[in-house]
C-alpha cells in the first residue's frame, strides 16, 4: 500500500473513530456540567443530621470527619472532604457522597452509580491515570495528523492552497478573539 496523505488520514481516523466519538460526547457534556452532569446518578439517599461541634474548625480535621463517618459505617470508606463556606462535602469510596450544612447539621448521604457509556466516557476524559494520559497524548498527535493530512486531500479550486486556508484562518482567529475577550 502506498503511503499517501489520503491513506494516512483515512487509517488514523478509522483507528481513532471510537475515541473521537467518546471525547466529543464527553467534552460537550463537560462544557455544560453546571446544567446537566450525567457522569453518575443517585440510586439512594438518606437524610442525616450531624452533631455540630462548638469549634467549627473541627470540620477541617480529617480525624473528626472519620469520627462522624462512623455513624454511617463509612469511616473505612473515607476518601476526601471539602469545606466551602458552610458547605461540607465528604467523599467516600464507591461513589458515596455526604453533603451537609455545618450551621444546621442537616445533610444528605447520597449513593451513586456511573451512567452507562456517558459516565464512562466522561471518566476517560477526566482521568489522571498515567497510561491514559500517554495514550491521550498519542491521540492528540493523531488528531494533528488527521488535521494536517486533511489539508492535502482536496485538489483544484477547493484545495487548501486556494480556499481552505481562509476557512482555517477564520477558525483559528475565532478562539484567539474569545481568549482575548474572556481570558
Amino acid at each position: 500500500m502506498k503511503l499517501t496523505h489520503r491513506n494516512i488520514h483515512r487509517d488514523v481516523a478509522y483507528f481513532y473513530v471510537g475515541l473521537i466519538l467518546a471525547f466529543s460526547f464527553s467534552g460537550i457534556i463537560l462544557n455544560h456540567r453546571q446544567d446537566w452532569y450525567p457522569m453518575d446518578y443517585s440510586y439512594d439517599t438518606k437524610e442525616v443530621q450531624l452533631e455540630i461541634p462548638t469549634d467549627k474548625s473541627a470540620f477541617e480535621s480529617e480525624d473528626y470527619i472519620k469520627e462522624i463517618s462512623e455513624q454511617w459505617q463509612l469511616a473505612s470508606e473515607y476518601d476526601d472532604h471539602r469545606l466551602r463556606d458552610n458547605e461540607l462535602r465528604i467523599f467516600y469510596d464507591d461513589n458515596v457522597i455526604l453533603d451537609a450544612d455545618i450551621t444546621t447539621g442537616k445533610g444528605i448521604l447520597e449513593y451513586k452509580r456511573k451512567v452507562p457509556f456517558l459516565g464512562h466516557t466522561m471518566f476517560l476524559h477526566k482521568t489522571t491515570n498515567k497510561f491514559w494520559i500517554w495514550y491521550s497524548d498519542i491521540f492528540g498527535i493523531a488528531m494533528l495528523t488527521i488535521a494536517i493530512t486533511g489539508m492535502f486531500l482536496v485538489k483544484g479550486k477547493n484545495s487548501f492552497k486556494k480556499r481552505g486556508w481562509k476557512l482555517a484562518l477564520a477558525g483559528l482567529i475565532f478562539p484567539i478573539i474569545i481568549l482575548i475577550i474572556f481570558a
